[in-house]
């Protein structure tokens, strides 16, 4: 069996989990083995490059902290090269189900593990799809997130530049705990203060107006997905592929390889038999790029970057098929380099990009799994969760949406709680969604407080609180999650008689909420007999 490489005894992980407490707790975690376990050797896909780590990745140290517990290190394409799961001198990791396929890679061991249930959970690695094509393949659910935000210490690079750490898990909700445990605890980028916490209602998402190299088949399943997002309430807009396709033919037909050579190179020159060939041919033909030819690409795909970016202005997100096609294992023999640049079509310019990514499953084509991509712009991982969902739930791989998406875990945000015209569903509320607040449900305050309604067009609730003493009610309200500057730019534009202020909950804490000048609320009809403005609402009481 070539899934793993190193496995740990099975009394050791018996001992771990039965002890194992937080979020993760006892749950079975893979690493990809180019990733360092503490006392286990890491070899990323090289016996003679072995060496034993004496600590814990970041990212492997944070899910162990969450309670999850390591079984062993998985099979990988060698130094993380490939994205087809044969590169190995361990063996070529097959498909999970059916064995004269690929499996995908380059975190093919990964992927496999959890789609044959020998893990709730694994680790994988992602600079050209690594953690999106195997998940494809499989049924799985592979969340990349931008570049950064977990932290890389530990991991072999491939191209340093690019790299991230990923997580399979074969649902979202599971995904969604695991990438949050695993970015709160090993964190390294920052996130700015005015990330999007949350897709809008009704996001607008864009598709490539051509699909070239795509299965016919596949291509039908993908038009599928389209229209079960359309149907979800999505807009869909089209929009021209070719500067992210040419960004992707940059990855290795470019200078940018040149990051691999610098990660191991000297390794590869230096043990000519111990590297599989196609990976040494691609890391050595990388020696001698010149530099200023690194220098010209690498303004190339400013160019790209900003002409793909532009053509997404107005759209939350992208979708696109995770691969365009299932190899067979012979195939791949046949053709190892031109299979595996077909398979990375439409992941390879995601990182250069600098974009987020959560790959899904969306039902099946014959005997093999179909998935799509979810990309978003940097930091908008929330956005790019958030649309997953609903491609989930409507190709019926999902029963649920999970809630929250794992951002919030680690990206700053302030609390809001309102009362009247910016609850759910009502006319304001599109003032939280467009600056991308997140609904964080019902709640209630303490029994001090007033609600009366204003004159005001749409009507609004005047809520003031109640001198110590005074009778009051608890009024229903809601609690919104804001990045600390829409939370500036919605202060910015309250009108007056409106204005924030603290407001105690029913449990003793005080958030950021809305209040009312006294003036104005003196004035004002009161609703107080009413549990709620909603419920003012649907007794005709407003008016």
């Amino acid at each position: 069996m070539t899934v793993w490489i190193h496995r740990r005894p099975e009394s050791d992980v018996i001992a771990e989990t039965t002890g194992a407490t937080g979020p993760l707790a006892g749950l079975r975690l893979a690493v990809k083995d180019n990733v360092d376990v503490a006392g286990v050797p890491t070899t990323a896909g090289c016996p003679d490059y072995a060496y034993l780590p004496d600590r814990d990745a970041a990212a492997v140290a944070a899910l162990r902290a969450a309670g999850a517990v390591v079984v062993g290190k998985t099979n990988l394409d060698q130094f993380a090269t490939g994205l087809v799961g044969t590169r190995s001198p361990y063996g070529a990791v097959e498909h999970a189900l059916r064995p004269e396929y690929i499996s995908g890679g380059s975190s093919s061991g990964s992927a496999v593990a959890v789609a044959r249930g020998a893990a709730d959970i694994a680790i994988g690695t992602d600079t050209a799809g690594s953690g999106r094509v195997p998940a494809a393949l499989h049924g799985l659910v592979g969340i990349k997130p931008t570049i950064g935000v977990v932290s890389t210490a530990g991991v072999v690079p491939a191209c340093r530049s690019y790299d991230c750490v990923t997580i399979f898990a074969a649902d979202l909700e599971l995904a969604n705990r695991a990438m949050g445990a695993m970015a709160a605890g090993a964190p390294h980028r920052p996130w700015p203060a005015d990330a999007r916490l949350a897709a809008p209602p009704a996001p607008v998402v864009a598709v490539f107006s051509t699909l070239p190299d795509l299965d016919p088949l596949w291509h039908s399943a993908f038009e599928r997905t389209i229209t079960g997002l359309r149907e979800s309430g999505a807009t869909i807009v089209e929009i021209d592929p070719e500067p992210f396709l040419a960004a992707a033919k940059l990855l290795y037909n470019g200078a940018l390889v040149a990051e691999r050579y610098s990660a191991v190179g000297d390794f590869v020159d230096s043990h000519p038999y111990s590297a599989d060939p196609t990976v040494a041919s691609i890391i050595r033909a990388a020696r001698d790029i010149p530099a200023h030819q690194l220098v010209t690409d690498l303004a190339e795909l400013e160019r790209l970057r900003a002409q793909a970016m532009a053509s997404l202005a107005g759209a939350d997100a992208l979708l696109t098929p995770t691969v365009p096609t299932h190899p067979t294992l012979a195939e791949v023999a046949a053709d190892p380099i031109g299979v595996n640049s077909r398979l990375g079509t439409y992941t390879n310019f995601c990182n250069l990009f600098d974009m987020c990514a959560v790959a899904v499953p969306a039902g099946t084509v014959g005997d093999s799994h179909f998935g799509v991509t979810v990309l978003a712009r940097a930091f908008e991982d929330a956005v790019a969760y958030d649309i997953a969902t609903l491609v989930a739930a409507a190709s019926n791989s999902s029963t649920a949406i999970p809630n929250p998406a794992w951002p919030l875990q680690v990206a700053p945000s302030l609390d809001l709680i309102v009362f009247g015209a910016h609850l759910r569903g009502q006319p304001l509320e599109h003032q939280l969604t467009t600056l991308g607040a997140r609904w964080a449900g019902p709640v209630q305050t303490s029994p001090n407080y007033r609600l009366a309604a204003l004159t005001t067009t749409p009507p609004k609730p005047a809520v003031t609180r109640l001198p110590e003493g005074a009778p009051g009610a608890s009024i229903t309200a809601e609690r919104w999650l804001l990045s600390p500057a829409a939370l500036g730019h919605f202060l910015a534009n309250l009108p007056t008689p409106m204005q924030l202020g603290s407001v105690e909950l029913s449990d003793g804490t005080w958030h950021p909420g809305f209040s009312c000048t006294g003036a104005a609320a003196e004035s004002a009809k009161d609703l107080s007999e009413y549990p709620g403005w909603k419920a003012a609402l649907a007794a005709d009481a407003v008016g």
